[in-house]
């Protein structure tokens, strides 16, 4: 039995492989993927030729998956030359799709800490 999880995970790979038919065929037609951090709605084949148009030179790695029914959380490292940039990603998976997600993106290490944490963080 396929896991829940395993088509976010799969999706992931496929465009670790710039397999982009692979890619493309674990998002429903309708897909639509979020990026609260600016506000732009990706759906379905569009999702997938936005990732194909990105600056060469980045490799992904699914750090982890965790599904729970149609509920699929992931967490994805990419290095893209000195960058390394995390996804944590909520999915809604649908007859071995996906059907919608959530994707917050953040460079690691690119914002300051506030000092009143210094005493609490290494």
């Amino acid at each position: 039995m396929i896991g829940r999880a395993d088509p976010v995970r799969r999706f992931f790979e496929a465009m670790e492989r710039r397999d982009w038919p692979a890619a493309g065929a674990l998002l429903a037609s309708d897909a639509e993927i979020w990026w609260p951090a600016t506000d732009e709605r990706f759906v379905g084949a569009a999702f997938v030729e936005m990732n194909r148009a990105y600056p060469e030179g980045w490799s992904i790695e699914v750090v982890e998956t965790v599904g729970d029914g149609e509920r699929v959380a992931a967490r994805v490292r990419v290095t893209h030359g000195h960058d390394v940039v995390w996804c944590a990603g909520t999915y809604t998976v649908h007859d071995g799709v996906i059907a919608m997600g959530v994707e917050y993106w953040v460079t690691e290490g690119a914002e300051e800490p506030p000092e009143w944490r210094a005493e609490y963080s290494s």
